[in-house]
């Protein structure tokens, strides 16, 4: 199948113009609010009943223990193939091992003409993870969601995953869990679990911060849940890849690379962005091939018929701004050495960007060591990948000396006056001198 055309070539390379040029999945986000807004209110109402209830409606499956007894990770530890433990240790290794050093970035006291300022680093108490399910199994994500908040020194981790077919949690999913130090395991997915681990049901404590890709549902789910927990500033949803690609681009690569991505289901976007249109038949031909040999061909079909473009544009100026409107979750950039390193400082809204052609995305998926929840649907504008820092609280200590107060009060007190504020000016002057 040939991904859609969008030619801009000879078009203005700003980023204003470009973005009425561009489509955007803005809108299909909005179309979730309504329905989210409902089942949240449903298992605000009616607890672990509601999340049976929206379990046999959105998963097809009874399940009435919510909650994975803790013998059934150390179980599936040992049922897994001892490849795929290996695996999943190694990816918990280096995950861990990245986001300790993410930690160690610790900031110094600031002591300034009396006034100490010494920057505390608290751990929330209770973190809830959220792995999605249905179409594959992710226990690439548990160890993603759940190490930094390890790392972080969180008291409790949540994990909610989605009930496959029997009702059950996959073992790898269960098995990285246990890798990772999951305290608690639920059965439940979609925004019925973000709306669970937000206010808490009979069976499910209230979390401090709800983190974890998933679908348009999900995500939405955790926009609206913002306020009542801390939500992770990677707001990520359906997948998304951008592939830049020059004349001497591998197209079988390229065409891969905007599979790896789209395989993961509809509502995702896979775009080539190339001044070459040799390269951009070629790499049709490649998908047209992958997508027919594909055991997950609905799946590709279904990403591609909607959000699979290729961009033609008139070189990597343009390329640049055609990426930074799209701010997309992974940044693939398949092109020579030089080029690839003038898109890179031209580049500013990408979640994640892997250079050259031995950094496919995969790898950043599952042991790069960065986490790969990361910001989708235009988010990345503002948003980052998931990181240490979202688990911790920053808070400042502030300590005065007597001359400090004494000197640096004044203006503390004009300020005050200034606004309006006389008990602020007097907390100072009736401390001076004592």
């Amino acid at each position: 199948m040939a991904l859609r055309r969008l030619d801009l070539r000879g078009r203005a390379a700003d980023r204003r113009s470009l973005r009425s040029d561009l489509p955007s999945p803005v809108d299909e986000q909005q179309r979730s609010a309504a329905p989210v807004a409902d089942i949240i209110a449903e298992v605000r109402g009616d607890g672990d009943a509601a999340l049976r209830r929206l379990t046999r409606q959105f998963d097809g499956v009874e399940v009435e223990q919510l909650r994975v007894p803790a013998e059934e990770l150390v179980a599936a530890l040992e049922r897994i193939p001892g490849d795929l433990r290996k695996a999943l240790e190694v990816a918990h290794e280096r995950i861990a091992e990245y986001h300790a050093h993410e930690a160690a970035l610790e900031v110094p006291d600031h002591r300034s003409a009396g006034i100490t300022v010494r920057h505390l680093l608290r751990p929330v108490g209770r973190a809830g993870c959220y792995a999605p399910g249905g179409r594959a199994r992710y226990p690439s994500t548990v160890l993603m969601t759940a190490t930094p908040a390890r790392v972080a020194g969180v008291g409790q981790v949540v994990l909610c995953v989605p009930p496959g077919p029997d009702g059950r949690i996959d073992d790898a999913s269960l098995a990285a869990a246990g890798i990772a130090g999951v305290d608690e395991v639920y059965r439940v997915g979609g925004a019925q679990a973000i709306a669970a681990m937000a206010y808490g049901t009979e069976s499910i404590e209230p979390v401090d911060v709800v983190v974890g890709p998933g679908n348009r549902y999900v995500a939405e789910a955790k926009r609206q849940v913002s306020g009542v927990v801390g939500v992770a500033s990677a707001f990520a949803g359906p997948s998304e890849v951008v592939v830049v690609a020059d004349a001497g681009s591998p197209p079988d690569l390229c065409a891969l690379d905007l599979l790896v991505q789209a395989e993961h289901g509809p509502d995702g976007l896979a775009w080539l962005v190339t001044w070459s249109e040799d390269q951009a038949l070629a790499v049709d031909a490649h998908i047209d091939r992958l997508v027919a040999e594909s055991p997950r061909r609905a799946d590709l079909e279904a990403t591609l018929g909607r959000g699979g473009y290729t961009v033609l544009v008139d070189g990597p100026e343009q390329a640049a701004a055609v990426v930074d409107v799209v701010a997309p979750e992974h940044l693939e950039l398949l092109v020579e050495p030089a080029v690839a390193d003038v898109l890179l400082e031209a580049v500013s809204a990408a979640g994640a960007v892997f250079v050259g052609p031995h950094s496919p995305a995969s790898v950043g998926d599952y042991l790069a060591g960065p986490n790969h929840v990361l910001p989708t649907n235009r988010t990345a504008r503002f948003a980052s990948a998931l990181r240490v820092d979202d688990f911790v609280r920053h808070v400042h200590a502030v300590t005065v000396e007597p001359a400090a107060l004494e000197d640096l009060g004044r203006h503390v007190v004009t300020l005050a006056e200034a606004e309006g504020l006389p008990a602020h000016a007097e907390s100072v002057r009736r401390r001076w001198g004592r």
